[in-house]
């Protein structure tokens, strides 16, 4: 089975931050207990040139923040630059209610004393881990202060009643952040300065169909690029408000080929991933006939995969 690194250098990724990835890897020997945290991506992200930024950012020591709207790819980048830096990794998926206690640890009772319980930041300092901070705009700012230190020069966490935990040099942390998505604001400035920012773009023509024949390697190539048709089309039309972006949706359209290699209709396979999404019944109708002037309703799964 082709690694990620190997697939990396077939999509052309620079050689030189190739051989960075590897010197880093290399320079490392973690303990087994920290393996099953490392992750094994399901999809690989594609994107040669969004790829060599994030690579030089990370080898530069710096905390990264993959920005843009929804579809872009931003939690399946972030867990395979984890991989491919062969990093144990922490999710963080913040909410308004989050405070700081949360991300840096607790105080909690084994049955004999109070002990500290770490959080998943003290986790990744400890561990020289890769921490991604998902959605981390829609949490409130007094609770993101405490990280502060902890993503500056000082690279350090101070618990109050416990110790001061500098990071290890192999510590990253990968932001993501979505616009316009409710219960969102706009980011800290002091903190939006603690990352090199990466602006995440839509996935082209071209490498959603290298996506989708990865995933799915019978799938017919004319069924694979009528699919990839469609969602170009729904986004134009989300990108010119005919329709919102409920329906731009690339998990979506993903599970429905899913669905339809189970046996399922592509009829229904669709409606259920990718029409549905959308709660509004004149919309819905709108982007049904988006998806059946594309796919018949009524293909079974022997005309959509080969044999």
């Amino acid at each position: 089975m082709q690694t990620l690194l190997e697939f990396l250098e077939e999509e052309g990724v620079d050689k030189a931050l190739l051989a960075g990835v590897k010197r880093f890897r290399d320079s490392l020997a973690d303990a087994d207990s920290m393996k099953d945290r490392i992750p094994d991506p399901e999809y690989y992200y594609y994107g040669k040139e969004t790829w060599n930024l994030a690579i030089a950012a990370i080898l530069a020591g710096k905390n990264l923040l993959l920005a843009g709207p929804k579809a872009t790819g931003k939690n399946v980048l972030s867990e395979n630059i984890a991989a491919l830096f062969g990093r144990p990794l922490w999710n963080v998926s913040f909410h308004v209610n989050m405070d700081a206690s949360y991300l840096i640890g607790t105080d909690t009772y084994n049955g004999n004393a109070v002990v500290f319980r770490p959080g998943p930041i003290t986790q990744c300092a400890l561990n020289g881990g890769f921490g991604i901070l998902d959605e981390i705009n829609m949490a409130k700012n007094e609770a993101l202060a405490v990280l502060h230190a902890t993503l500056d020069f000082r690279r350090c966490l101070d618990i109050p009643g416990y110790d001061r935990i500098p990071l290890r040099p192999e510590t990253r942390f990968i932001a993501t952040m979505n616009y316009g998505y409710a219960g969102t604001r706009d980011l800290n400035e002091a903190l939006a300065s603690r990352f090199a920012v990466l602006n995440m773009p839509q996935i082209s023509e071209e490498n959603l169909e290298k996506l989708i024949t990865r995933r799915y390697p019978t799938i017919r190539k004319n069924i694979a690029g009528q699919l990839v048709k469609l969602y170009s089309e729904l986004m134009r039309k989300a990108e010119s408000a005919e329709i919102s972006d409920a329906a731009l949706d690339l998990r979506g359209l993903l599970d429905a080929i899913a669905l339809m290699k189970e046996g399922l209709k592509s009829g229904d396979a669709l409606a259920m991933c990718i029409e549905n999404k959308s709660f509004d019944p004149y919309e819905r109708g709108l982007i049904r006939d988006v998806i059946r002037a594309r796919i018949p309703s009524e293909m079974t799964s022997e005309m959509v995969f080969e044999a």
